[in-house]
C-alpha cells in the first residue's frame, strides 16, 4: 500500500533532504500543491488533510499553525521544528532514547523530531541517566560544532556567499553565549536531569556534520564509574541498532564531519582512570539523524515501513 506524505515547507534545508530520501520509493507517494495554487490557504489545508502523513520543515509559529489547520484525526505529524519539542500529547521522535519508545512513536499521530545537537547529547546521556550511572542531579555541560547548514538558507549565504550582508570567512564561530539556547529544555527534560546543562554550541566552517561532547568528573560519581562501565551501559542500550553505532576504538582524533552524508550516529567513550575523568563523544549529521534522516525515520515508524527504509547508513 502507498501512503500519501505532504512536506509542508519541502523548500527549505531540512524538506529538500527529506524529499531526497523519498523519492523514488513505492511505499510512499508525495503530495504537491500546484504551483497555481501554492500561495492559497485552501490548498494547503486540504494537502495537510488529505495526507496520510505530513512532515512539517518550518518555523516554529508556522508550525503551530499547520497543526491548527489540520482537522483529520487520522494525519499522522512528524514536526521537525522546535515547537512541540516539549509539548503535551508529543511523542518524542527518538526512537533509540528509552525501551518503549518505538512503540509510543507507531502509535502516536503527534511525533516532534529531535534538534540536532539533543540528538547527540541525548543519546550519550540519557542512557545512563536511566541505569543510575549518572544521577539525575549531576551537573553537565555540553560542548558542540555543527555545520552551518544547520542554520538554515541565512547562515548558508553567511558562509557561502560573499555579497551577503552577514558574510563572513571565519573558521568557528561560538554563540548563545547568554545560556538561554532553544534546545536546552529539550536536553533537560527527556535526559530526566534535574538541571540544565551549560551548553556551548558552535559552527564550525563546514557544510555538514557535527560533533557533540560531554566531559565528565568520574571521581565526583557514585562508585567512580570506569569508562569501560560508562562504554558497556551504552553499548547494551543500543544494541542491534542499525543506526547508533558505540564504538569500542579510540582514534587519537575524531572528525566533525565522520558522519557527513549519513544518517547514523557515531558514540565514543574516553576515559582516564587515573585522572578519574571522561569524554563522552557523538558524531552525527546535523541535516542527517539530527533533521531529515530521523524525520524519515520517524515517518517510517509512523506509518509502520521498516524503520531504515530511504536512510544513508
Amino acid at each position: 500500500m502507498t501512503a500519501k506524505v505532504f512536506i509542508d515547507g519541502a523548500a527549505g534545508t531540512t524538506g529538500l533532504e527529506i524529499a531526497e530520501r523519498l523519492a523514488g520509493r513505492p511505499d510512499i507517494e508525495i503530495v504537491t500543491i500546484a504551483e497555481a495554487r501554492r500561495k492559497d490557504p485552501a490548498a494547503r489545508a486540504e494537502a495537510l488533510n488529505g495526507a496520510d502523513a505530513v512532515v512539517l520543515c518550518l518555523p516554529d509559529d508556522a508550525a503551530r499553525e499547520a497543526v491548527s489547520l489540520i482537522t483529520n484525526p487520522d494525519v499522522r505529524v512528524v514536526d521537525a521544528s522546535t515547537a512541540h519539542r516539549t509539548a503535551q500529547g508529543w511523542a518524542y521522535g527518538f526512537a533509540e532514547l528509552d525501551p518503549g519508545q518505538r512503540e509510543k512513536l507507531a502509535e502516536a499521530r503527534r511525533i516532534s523530531n529531535p534538534g540536532c545537537y539533543p540528538t547527540g547529547f541525548l543519546a550519550l546521556v540519557r542512557p545512563l541517566v536511566r541505569v543510575g550511572l549518572l544521577p539525575a542531579s549531576t551537573p553537565l555541560s555540553v560542548n558542540a560544532a555543527s555545520g552551518y547548514s544547520g542554520g538554515g538558507k541565512a547562515m548558508i549565504a553567511m558562509y557561502e556567499d560573499p555579497a551577503s550582508a552577514d558574510a563572513t570567512d571565519s573558521a568557528f564561530r561560538a554563540y548563545a553565549l547568554g545560556l538561554g539556547h532553544k534546545h536546552v529544555p529539550e536536553m533537560q527534560r527527556h535526559a530526566g536531569l534535574d538541571h540544565p546543562p551549560i551548553f556551548f554550541p558552535s559552527v564550525a566552517r563546514t557544510y555538514r556534520g557535527m560533533l557533540v561532547e560531554v566531559p565528565l568528573h568520574l571521581h565526583l560519581l557514585p562508585g567512580r564509574p570506569s569508562g569501560a562501565a560508562l562504554h558497556d551501559a551504552l553499548a547494551v542500550a543500543y544494541d542491534g541498532s542499525q543506526i547508533v553505532r558505540v564504538h569500542g576504538d579510540r582514534p587519537s582524533a575524531l572528525l566533525i564531519e565522520q558522519a557527513a552524508g549519513t544518517d547514523r550516529l557515531d558514540l565514543y567513550v574516553y576515559a582516564d582512570e587515573k585522572a578519574g575523568q571522561a569524554r563522552l563523544v557523538a558524531l552525527l549529521d546535523n541535516l542527517g539523524k539530527g533533521a531529515a534522516g530521523a524525520a524519515v525515520q520517524n515517518l517510517n515508524i509512523a506509518l509502520g515501513l521498516p524503520e531504515a527504509t530511504g536512510l544513508r547508513l
